[in-house]
């Protein structure tokens, strides 16, 4: 769906964005993170046509997005991080308003236009105006407007920035919504707990960089490790390290007097019998479990402040 390849954009000595190839599937919710100033907002920015790279590539449905803007302009639907609406316009008008803008005309920007208000939950704010409504309608407003050309690509920039929680909630349940339609989406977040509940893919960039990308659990894997386990016990502690030794391919990260944590290559059945060994030998196994990442350990962990 979106490919960027080898991209550049520097403002005199300054290197935004470093030599980025990045693919995104069709279907794909990813969410991109970095800290401010990584480059997230101008690869966006580079993606919607709003600005021109110093050199790269991006194809967006296999269509040329530099050499064709005019027509990849009709592919995307971009929400900002401001809202970009009208106040002396009612919600109806809205709509139709930028309807018109892509050549659609009065019965189709209707039709479609009240599917789109009942999809974010604004069919009873036809009338309304604009700067009546909340800061969470007015986001969900921009979100319809920028699928009323039916964009192959949704791209939102900081989506739930200055959103109360109830807020944030619709709209995450609006973007994971409208990815089960089959919209490819990509959202640029701070709130790292939110990506990590709804996106299925992730971009991690730094100093102008992309440092990790890729399905979350793939790169969870690739950073953390696959095979983690944490066994928790309360009596038995020498036992328990001694039978750990006896297991080839099990090395041991941490031993305290109620927790210990292994790296391995073991099948679950041999997990199984280790810890059934333990139990046997005296060990009181009170749990384990396969040690899991997060989103917010990771971005640390791959962008220098985390150990």
């Amino acid at each position: 769906m979106l490919q960027i390849s080898n991209l550049y954009k520097s403002y005199g000595k300054f290197q935004a964005v470093n030599n980025l190839t990045l693919h995104i599937p069709k279907g794909d919710l990813f969410g991109f993170v970095g800290p401010n100033g990584a480059g997230k907002t101008t690869t966006i920015r580079m993606v919607c046509g709003l600005m021109l790279p110093n050199s790269g590539h991006i194809a967006i449905n296999g269509i040329d997005a530099l050499a064709r803007q005019r027509e990849i302009r009709r592919q995307i639907g971009y929400v900002p991080d401001f809202f970009g609406v009208y106040d002396n316009l009612k919600v109806r008008e809205y709509m139709d308003f930028y309807g018109s803008m892509y050549r659609m005309n009065s019965r189709e920007i209707c039709r479609i236009s009240d599917d789109l208000l009942d999809l974010v939950n604004l069919s009873d704010k036809k009338e309304t105006f604009v700067d009546t409504l909340s800061r969470g309608m007015k986001q969900r407003l921009c979100v319809a407007r920028a699928l009323i050309h039916n964009p192959a690509l949704l791209v939102l920039d900081e989506p739930s920035s200055g959103l109360d929680p109830r807020a944030r909630v619709e709209m995450k349940e609006l973007l994971q919504n409208l990815r089960s339609m089959g919209k490819t989406i990509v959202i640029s977040s701070h709130i790292l707990s939110e990506l990590s509940e709804m996106c299925n893919s992730i971009g991690i960039m730094n100093r102008g960089s992309l440092v990790a990308a890729g399905r979350i659990e793939d790169v969870m894997e690739g950073v953390f490790g696959s095979n983690q386990l944490v066994i928790t016990l309360d009596e038995g502690r020498e036992t328990a390290l001694r039978i750990v030794s006896e297991y080839a391919g099990v090395k041991l990260d941490s031993a305290g007097e109620h927790e210990i944590r292994l790296t391995h290559n073991m099948t679950r059945p041999q997990i199984a019998r280790m810890v059934g060994e333990m139990i046997g030998g005296g060990v009181v196994v009170t749990g384990f479990h396969k040690q899991e990442g997060d989103l917010e350990t990771l971005f640390m962990r791959v962008t220098g402040n985390g150990q």
